[in-house]
């Protein structure tokens, strides 16, 4: 192997372990912040806070873990994105179990379930649209 492709591999290498601790932090931080007792938390007033909550993190789950099936296994663009999104479903529903079940302060909510739907639906429309784009040029 020449210099710039060890470079490049390199490079690819570099991006892939950032995309990856990224996934893994993000992820666990929604558990987290999902989780946590709401009296430590910071009281918001903003009309449905909390479900511009579960959508964003929603979007970044489902953004994320796309990325990182896309780097870490090369999953074509239409099964990694079928994973991000189930993924992203089935962990906010388990997170909405676990706050009925584990938690004092904080309940169950199907609306939350359908924020988080809306969130990574959002980001499955980027991403296939992003995929469209590029295909095109």
């Amino acid at each position: 192997m020449n210099y710039f492709q060890v470079k490049l591999i390199k490079h690819l290498l570099e991006r892939k372990t950032i995309i990856q601790v990224l996934t893994v932090f993000w992820t666990g931080l929604v558990a987290y912040l999902c989780l946590v007792s709401s009296d430590k938390l910071p009281e918001v007033n903003v009309f449905q806070f909390d479900k511009l909550g579960h959508f964003t993190f929603h979007f970044g789950i489902t953004f994320l873990w796309f990325l990182f099936w896309k780097t870490t296994y090369r999953t074509e663009n239409k099964f990694a994105l079928l994973k991000a999104f189930l993924f992203s479903f089935f962990f906010g529903v388990l997170i909405e179990i676990c706050q009925g079940a584990f938690t004092e302060t904080r309940q169950s909510d199907i609306h939350d379930i359908f924020a988080n739907s809306i969130g990574s639906l959002t980001a499955v429309f980027i991403i296939f649209s992003i995929n469209k784009f590029r295909s095109r040029t």
